[in-house]
């Protein structure tokens, strides 16, 4: 089964929109996050910096390595849900 076609868990979405937002502290509700809403620039609005932060809380959280140097992060990265499918496919913890 590709990673696109993994089914994505409402509540592990729900999960990596907290994870964000604490991380970032931004000033959105996790349930604001539209699933297929680009995360980085247009849409939730996030820079380069912040999507490392992202990385980093993830790496932790679910138990893998998401490298700066992936040439997938574009795809991993577009939204919400792209996040969360490459968690759920990924994650070890």
């Amino acid at each position: 089964m590709s990673e696109n076609a993994t089914p994505i868990d409402p509540a592990l979405q729900q999960e990596v929109a907290e994870l964000i937002v604490s991380a970032l502290n931004l000033d959105v509700a996790p349930a604001d996050i539209a699933p297929a809403d680009s995360l980085y620039g247009e849409g939730l609005g996030l820079d380069s910096i912040d999507i490392l932060e992202v990385a980093l809380v993830v790496s932790k959280r679910y138990g893998f390595q998401l490298r700066a140097d992936n040439e997938d992060n574009v795809r991993i990265f577009r939204s919400l849900e792209s996040l969360t499918r490459h968690i759920a496919a990924n994650r070890t913890k």
